[in-house]
């Protein structure tokens, strides 16, 4: 497995060898989608990085709120990779909490979503910290003093053509904060988690090199990309694996999406997988073939995952026919719907981690795998209870290179 040192350098190793994978597909309208590949991604976020600094925003706070979207993933890294340090925000804050916090982090700018334009607007007028720039991922054009992503990254490319390299040799200190996090604390402020390019990228690699995920793998986007699970497993690590991601358009949707786009890896929480079982459970029970279904179960139960995926084929196809990989993480993941998953051929995993350790700490894989564990500690992280009590139950303390550089 080769090593990377940043994420800047995780996007040009991957970008030599998948650049002509395609890295997301986009619905346009029914049955109509846009593929763009690795190597457009890659000169998209370069040439972004381009105009950002342009603008003045080299070493600067940046933040980005919105629904999952590439628009959203291309300015993370945008900002992240060569110009400043990125702020993912949370989508669902009230707007108080959005204003204290862009305050709190003293960001300079912010790539928005649309719904999100009157409130930073009045943030802006009101002079809501240091907040000068609003860049929309929607508009087409520049508009009413607030920046188009889109026309920025079409600054960038000019910028980038007529000899400007300030973005793409921009050295990157892995050691130092480069994404802000926040997180619910123990007491009622949320407290900020200040994570390195060395934290992220040493759980890449850790999960690479356990995880059976390749370049043709198809990733669903469901979880908020601002909680570092969904950002390092669902986003980062398919990009560092070449893998193509489709976005979600909505819990109701999970089910249908993963069979239109044929999904392959999915990373996502209890009660998603909850919800997913008891759809399929009700399918069964109106084709009338659930006895049928018990039965194999307890004559198959023994049998590999491949055998069992045979065996229950058309309730893998009500979900794409394709699943290859389904992470739990977040929560605990109740044992019995696990153990139902397995028995149906499905490869589902739990994982535990923290938004302090760039997440993941342990995860289950196909190898090491029992019903109601979160599996192995990843190979760089040590971990180990302390003051346990006769049930065994005490304290996790964690030690590794993707542990958070401070929280203040």
């Amino acid at each position: 497995m080769d090593k990377i040192v940043d994420l800047k350098d995780m996007l040009k190793q991957s970008g030599k060898k998948y650049g002509n994978k395609v890295a997301y597909q986009i619905r346009i309208k029914e049955n109509s989608y846009k593929n763009i590949t690795h190597k457009e991604v890659r000169e998209k976020i370069d040439a972004l990085g381009t105009a950002l600094i342009d603008m003045g925003l080299k070493d600067k706070r940046i933040a980005v709120i919105g629904e999952n979207s590439m628009e959203w993933e291309l300015a993370y890294l945008a900002i992240v990779c060569g110009t400043g340090v990125v702020v993912p925000l949370d989508k669902s804050l009230p707007e108080n909490e959005l204003k204290n916090l862009i305050e709190r982090s003293g960001v300079e700018a912010i790539f928005y979503a649309k719904k999100y334009e009157k409130v930073l607007e009045d943030a802006k007028k009101e002079g809501v910290g240091k907040l000068k720039h609003l860049i929309s991922m929607d508009l087409a054009q520049h508009k009413n003093g607030n920046y188009s992503q889109e026309e920025l990254i079409k600054t960038g490319k000019k910028l980038i053509a007529s000899g400007n390299k300030e973005f793409t040799d921009a050295k990157i200190d892995n050691k130092k904060m480069s994404i802000m996090l926040f997180t619910s604390g123990t007491t009622s402020a949320s407290k900020i988690v200040a994570l390195s390019h060395h934290n992220i990228c040493s759980n890449l690699m850790d999960i690479s090199s356990i995880l059976d995920v390749n370049c043709e793998d198809i990733f669903l986007s469901f979880l908020p990309l601002h909680h570092v699970f969904e950002c390092t497993v669902g986003f980062l690590f398919a990009l560092h694996k070449g893998a193509k991601t489709v976005f979600c358009d909505g819990i109701r949707h999970i089910p249908e999406n993963m069979k239109e786009y044929r999904v392959s890896v999915m990373a996502s929480v209890p009660a998603i997988y909850e919800g997913i079982f008891k759809i399929i459970r009700r399918q069964i029970e109106k084709q009338g073939k659930l006895e049928e279904i018990l039965q194999k179960e307890e004559q198959y139960k023994n049998e590999n995952l491949e055998k069992k995926k045979q065996v229950f084929k058309e309730i893998h196809n009500m979900l794409g026919g394709n699943i290859k990989l389904l992470i739990s993480g977040a929560a605990s993941l109740d044992a019995e719907i696990e153990e139902k998953y397995r028995l149906l051929g499905f490869n589902m995993v739990q994982g535990y981690g923290l938004t302090e350790t760039s997440p993941v700490v342990a995860i289950g894989t196909k190898k090491h795998h029992k019903v109601g564990s979160i599996g192995k500690t990843v190979p760089s992280v040590e971990a180990q209870i302390i003051n346990a009590n006769k049930d065994g139950i005490g304290e996790l303390i964690v030690k590794g290179p993707n542990i958070m550089l401070r929280l203040f």
